[in-house]
């Protein structure tokens, strides 16, 4: 592609500015280049059950390199048959065919080409031994009760990681104890030894399990003789000869051993993992306790293991140095044992060597003898590999530590460096430098360090190449970014010399400039702030000494993606729900990849929420049941998309009812007032409104708390109202808009002393059960307002009006009983609070009334005015006010029925009493039966109660209206004919003079026809047959019973008329009717043909069987509807027919009770036998009933 017109001016002016030196770090395979190995195995253990072993050796190169193996410094076979060579790569398998031992070695693969030799470094293929514990006889172990005792394990070396159990020989485990466990060695400690420790199988497992192997140790027999104890817990002194007694003693360590003092140091290297272990001996057995000197145990430090003699401590940090305390101690004294921790930095290495085990720390006497550790070597500088042109000039540098120190050895395409004439201009075991590089110094060099421990190797490439650049990024790739983010336009290149880069608009003849491009060494440009001005075709330049090369790309802007969470700062109650919305903007072509997560303090949700469902997620919506104090924090809403993301947040406030107040302190005692200040508690994010003061009396029931003041939330103290002669303490309960506090804790007492009463008793009335009597009463004084001793009330009462003397009694009660010499006399009354220390304030008078008596005189009735034919009014002369005896409360009216005038039939006495408060002479009586004899007194009464009855007042009540008929049912409908049924009404309420029957056409739409009467002057009559009917026309029935007042409510039906019967002749009379019928006919003889023949050769036609033995009725009719055969006799009616009448039908009567109400009319079905079997399907799924009435629908036709 070439440069556009004008291009080349510009860009040579403007070289500081907008060209950039740029060379790549991967040559392509398609320029040539020495071979590089990607890939080499690291030391190969043999396990015994693998299939095969892989040894693995890949390297790029151009040409495409070739593949040699040494084996132990030798060259190695790589066509040997036994092994499985890979097609164009140096790897190989080893198959697990039992005799790989030959094959154990330190391998290394060479990849070469013509232009040099890359080397892997020493593959080690290691055939491990099966781990064997040595064969020893072991001495019999004999102690005495109470020793310490170590059994050591010494587990064999073999591939970590190691487990070590102790067992016995049927491979049970042996019950470890705060007495006896295990050390991190294997070795089996005892704190002292009892009599049943005592067997002959004590045996140590040793379990590798990448060898899955367990080896076992020859077992122990342990003998624990058993000794009189000379003394008990109680004692430690030692009483007897050490022959026969458990001496009792102090702990001691056994690990770390005394003998090493009571210090030790350990040296752990950041990131690994610290352990500690401190076992004792001791009698009773000692327990273990673990702390740091100056400060807490750090944050997951594990003391469950072995009973608590074992600490550990995972990923160490500098945090973490310092002295450790362990101290063991039973009630006879402790031990103690400090480790000083010292943590340092790892080494470097870029491999060392394999451990038996987790690195341990280290707890030499001497720190310094660490630094003297076996180290195999390890980098601290690695030559590199560098692409140069022709006349180039270089250096590759190779450092390495160890302990020993390493020897440094350089090769040039694996041979020793002073075999190639082409080396370098200086060479040294740290260096190799180049000046005016040419072609035939391309090569790998090779840098090995080694010393008695191991030996590492590097490779370094030195290409010296000169090509035109090649740009590896596609042309005309297509980019995309957002608004107010940087744009990344790639430009991957490789060019030797190196080359310089420069972008351009295509729109534009000068390369791109200005503070928010900038063109990374690779070539890749970076818009600042992208805007959509910056969207559009970019080119891509690429210069050196060699040539030059271009691509274009373009360049999409898009909308950014914003969010927005509500509500913004909620202020939540404690255990109620929060609800948080996230609100994006994304542009539509983004959109498919938005992706939105929650989190909070910057902890992600998981994608649904919690388990529990307390925290529920659904895209962008957040939900928080039952909200707590540790779910306040900030909440944020990220949005992911191809291009960008987003986040925003909301703080959450939780709010709660605030802790209780607390420090109550009392000040300003007076008899009468204190001061109560306080400190007011966590107000739980919601300011305080107020406290409530309450308080607890001495006069009141223990731990009975009442409210006695209210304080402002700003403040903290009040001065307390108090009243004399009660013993106080108080508590605060702090209010906020969530609620209220739990109250404070009680203040310390504060006592009042005794005064006279401040009030007398209030609502003081009379309560009498016997004329003249007064029993006075009154409330009494609650606890706190008796102020002293010795509560008493003074009662004074004279008769109203009286000039005498006031007639008093002083009682401890609340009430006093007295006899008056008048039954309802007024009198003044007066209640006085006494104490010890005086009376209470000068007492109130009140009037109060002696006891009731019955009323001694009854009303005399001035007559009843019947209303209608349910309702009377009763009037009365009143009572003389000196006849009641009390105060009036009212009159009553008894009343009952005595006989019904339709029928003469006299009633027994059932009296219904109605009342009516107050003075007055006149009230109504609801709800009488109509036409019928009553009789009625009334009475006067008062408090005590009844007076006499008046004398028995007569009247009667007319005629009224009756209650509908009981039912009303349409028997039988015809073309034009419908046949009507109904029951007389419950109550006649007078003469029935004869029922009003009416109808009307429906025919289902909002038009109903005209309403028709017809009026039926036979009181016995109960049906109707009504004629001159539309055929299939639906009617609406209403029948109404009537005496001489009038008609009562009526009950309804509906019915639909029938089509024209003649239908049906019509259609029998044609001649394919009478073919099809003769075609069934024969038909049906055949069929009866082969059943005889059937049957007389022997078999068996169950179900016809069957059905001649036990007909169904109802399949039966079915069948005769079939062939059009039906009855038109009235001794032949369909069956079930009545049945489905009768159930419609009061359940008094029978279904011959219909018969009056046919009128001799084909039964009830009309010529097709259709009405019927439809009628009574309708019955069977239940019918529509209103007002006593049933709803039936007849079809046009079956």
């Amino acid at each position: 592609m070439e440069r556009p017109p004008g291009a080349n001016g510009a860009v040579l002016s403007l070289l500081s500015l907008l060209l950039h030196l740029a060379s790549a770090s991967d040559i392509p395979l398609s320029v040539q280049q020495v071979p590089t190995i990607t890939k080499q195995s690291k030391e190969q253990v043999a396990f015994p059950f693998d299939e095969y072993f892989q040894i693995e050796c890949e390297a790029k190169g151009n040409p495409e390199p070739r593949f040699t193996w040494t084996k132990d410094g030798k060259p190695f076979d790589f066509s040997d048959p036994r092994i499985i060579a890979s097609n164009n790569s140096g790897t190989f398998r080893i198959p697990n065919e039992g005799q790989i031992a030959h094959f154990q070695g330190k391998y290394r693969c060479f990849a070469s080409n013509k232009l040099g030799v890359a080397m892997s470094e020493e593959i080690e293929f290691i055939v491990p031994n099966v781990p064997k514990f040595p064969k020893e006889k072991i001495e019999p172990l004999e102690v005495e009760e109470g020793d310490p005792l170590v059994l050591p394990c010494n587990p064999p070396m073999g591939l970590p990681p190691l487990h070590i159990y102790w067992m016995n020989i049927e491979l049970q485990h042996i019950q470890q104890s705060e007495r006896v466990s295990m050390s991190q060695a294997g070795d089996l400690y005892f704190a002292n030894v009892e009599e049943h420790d005592s067997r002959n199988d004590y045996c140590c497992f040793a379990a590798f399990p990448r060898l899955r192997t367990i080896v076992q140790k020859m077992p122990m027999k342990l003998t624990v003789n058993s000794l009189k104890h000379a003394n008990d817990s109680r004692s430690s002194s030692e009483t007897g000869p050490r022959a026969n007694s458990i001496k009792q003693r102090k702990p001691s360590l056994l690990l770390p051993p005394a003998a090493k003092g009571p210090k030790s140091e350990v040296t752990v290297l950041r990131g690994d993992t610290l352990v500690l272990e401190c076992f004792a001996e001791g009698l009773p057995t000692p327990q273990v306790a673990w702390g740091k000197v100056g400060g807490d145990l750090p944050e997951g430090s594990d003391m469950e293991d072995n009973y608590g003699k074992t600490l550990k401590i995972e990923n160490v940090s500098f945090q973490d140095k310092g002295t450790y305390h362990c101290m063991a101690s039973n009630f006879h004294g402790v031990a103690t044992h400090d480790f000083y921790v010292t943590v340092e930095e790892p080494d470097r290495r870029s491999h060392c060597c394999a451990h038996t085990g987790p690195r341990a720390a280290t707890g030499a006497a001497d720190r310094a003898e660490r630094r003297r550790w076996p180290e195999p070597p390890y980098w601290t500088k690695k030559p590199q590999s560098g692409v140069y042109s022709t006349g180039a000039s270089g250096i590759l540098l190779c450092e390495a530590k160890g302990e020993p120190t390493p020897v440094i050895r350089w090769r040039v395409n694996g041979v020793p460096i002073e075999e190639n004439p082409f080396a370098g201009d200086v060479v040294s075991p740290g260096e190799v430098s180049f000046t005016n590089l040419q072609p035939n110094h391309t090569a790998v060099y090779q840098c090995e360090a080694s010393n008695a421990h191991g030996t590492i190797l590097a490779n370094a490439n030195v290409d010296v190449v000169d090509v035109r650049p090649l740009i590896e990024t596609e042309d005309e790739e297509s980019y995309a970014a957002v608004t107010g983010a940087s744009a990344f336009l790639r430009c991957k290149f490789f060019a030797s010399p190196p080359a310089l880069v420069s972008w351009q608009k295509a729109d534009a003849a000068r390369p791109l400039e200005g503070p928010r491009y900038h063109v990374h060494e690779n070539g890749t440009l970076q818009v600042l702030e992208a805007t959509a001005e910056d969207a559009g075709a970019y080119s891509c330049w690429v210069e050196n000494a060699q040539g030059k090369t271009a691509v274009t790309a373009s360049l999409d802007i898009r909308n950014a993606t914003k969010l927005q969470v509500s509500p913004r700062d909620p202020r939540i109650p404690r255990s109620h729900t929060l609800e948080l919305h996230c609100e994006s903007q994304c542009d539509p072509q983004l959109k498919p990849s938005l992706r939105l997560t929650w989190s909070k303090g910057g902890a992600a949700f998981e994608t649904n929420g919690t388990g529990d469902g307390r925290i529920l997620i659904d895209g962008a919506r957040l939900t928080i049941s039952n909200l707590s104090l540790e779910d306040q924090g900030v909440y944020t809403c990220s949005a992911h998309t191809a291009l960008d993301s987003a986040a925003n947040g909301t703080r959450v406030t939780v709010l709660d009812v605030p802790d209780p107040p607390e420090n109550l302190r009392l000040s300003e005692r007076q008899n009468r007032s204190v001061r109560l200040t306080w400190d007011a508690g966590d107000s739980h994010n919601s300011n305080i409104s107020e406290y409530l003061v309450e308080f607890e009396g001495s006069r009141e029931e223990q731990g009975r708390w009442e409210a006695l003041a209210t304080v402002p939330g700003e403040e903290t103290t009040a001065l307390l109202p108090l009243a004399p002669y009660v013993r106080y303490r108080f508590r605060v309960i702090a209010a906020n808009e969530v609620g209220r506090s739990r109250p404070s804790r009680p203040s310390e007492h504060h006592a009042t002393p005794p005064a006279a009463p401040d009030k007398n008793p209030q609502n003081i009335r009379v309560q009498a059960s016997q004329p003249k009597e007064m029993v006075i009463k009154w409330e009494p004084l609650k606890p706190l307002e008796q102020n002293g001793p010795g509560l008493e009330y003074r009662v004074a009462w004279k008769p109203l009006g009286a000039p005498g003397e006031w007639e008093e009694e002083t009682v401890r009660e609340h009430s006093l009983r007295v006899m008056t010499s008048a039954v309802y006399a007024p009198y003044e009354v007066q209640v006085q609070a006494l104490n010890h220390l005086g009376a209470g304030p000068e007492p109130q008078s009140v009037v109060l009334h002696s006891g009731e008596d019955y009323p001694d005189a009854a009303p005399v009735v001035h007559g009843v005015d019947v209303v209608n034919s349910t309702l009377a009014k009763v009037t009365w002369s009143s009572v003389p006010k000196d006849r009641v005896h009390g105060r009036l409360k009212g009159y009553q009216i008894n009343w009952w029925k005595t006989k019904s005038l339709a029928d003469g039939r006299t009633l027994p006495k059932e009296v219904s009493v109605l009342r009516f408060p107050g003075q007055r002479s006149s009230g109504m009586l609801p709800a009488l039966d109509a036409f019928s004899e009553f009789h009625l007194t009334v009475l006067a009464f008062n408090a005590k109660g009844a007076g006499p009855e008046s004398e028995p007042y007569v009247f009667q009540t007319p005629e009224g209206v009756p209650e509908q008929p009981a039912f009303l049912k349409v028997i039988k409908v015809d073309k034009d004919t419908a046949t009507l049924a109904w029951g007389p009404p419950g109550k006649l309420n007078g003469h029935l003079t004869g029922y009003l029957l009416q109808y009307q056409i429906i025919n289902d739409t909002e038009e109903i026809g005209e309403l028709n009467d017809v009026h039926i002057t036979a009181p016995a009559k109960a049906s109707w047959r009504l004629s001159n009917l539309n055929a299939t026309t639906k009617y609406k029935f209403y029948v109404r019973a009537c005496t001489s007042p009038g008609c009562g409510k009526p009950v309804t039906e509906e019915a639909a008329t029938l089509e024209y019967a003649g239908l049906y002749d019509d259609i029998a009379t044609q001649g394919w009717f009478i073919g099809l019928m003769g075609a069934i006919a024969v038909l049906t003889l055949v069929l009866l043909t082969i059943c005889f023949v059937k049957r007389n050769r022997g078999g068996k036609y169950s179900v016809k069987d069957k059905e001649d033995l036990h007909p169904d009725p109802d399949v039966q009719s079915g069948k005769d509807e079939t062939f059009g055969d039906y009855s038109d006799s009235d001794e032949k009616p369909l069956k079930g027919s009545l049945r489905s009448l009768a159930r419609d039908l009061p359940a008094t009567e029978s279904a011959d009770s219909l018969v009056p109400y046919g009128e001799g009319d084909h039964g009830l079905f009309s010529e097709d036998g259709s009405f019927i079997g439809a009628y009574a399907g309708s019955k069977e799924k239940g019918s529509v009933e209103s007002n006593g009435s049933s709803t039936a629908t007849f079809p046009l036709r079956a």
